[in-house]
């Protein structure tokens, strides 16, 4: 299980030059959709991923903690999560996933209580 669903862990960020806005995003049952936003900052590193058609145009954010592994060549990140387990995740407020602390306890204990594996 996940020790700090907010930062980078097993899986380090590529580094600061690397941006993962536009890469795929694959659940461990497939393309999900695509980074729209991220951050590294430490303690709250997070993506913003957009689900485009598959599950009409929701936004995700997914903890930096589900993140099992970044390749840079396919520009493809993935996921220690399903699709089920990203579109049933609460709804992405993009006002309050950034600044606002409940929001985020919100988030994190959905994903705690997934048993993500990495």
């Amino acid at each position: 299980m996940v020790s700090n669903l907010w930062d980078y862990h097993l899986v380090a960020h590529p580094g600061a030059g690397l941006k993962l806005v536009g890469f795929d995003v694959e659940a461990t049952d497939g393309k999900i959709g695509s980074v729209d936003e991220e951050t590294t900052e430490v303690g709250s590193a997070h993506i913003v991923v957009d689900t485009g058609f598959w599950i009409f145009g929701k936004h995700a954010v997914l903890p930096a903690g589900t993140i099992k592994r970044i390749d840079q060549e396919e520009r493809k990140v993935y996921v220690a999560l399903t699709k089920d387990q990203i579109k049933d995740s609460p709804e992405y407020d993009k006002d309050k996933h950034r600044g606002d602390a409940g929001y985020r306890t919100e988030l994190g204990e959905y994903y705690r209580g997934q048993n993500i594996a990495i």
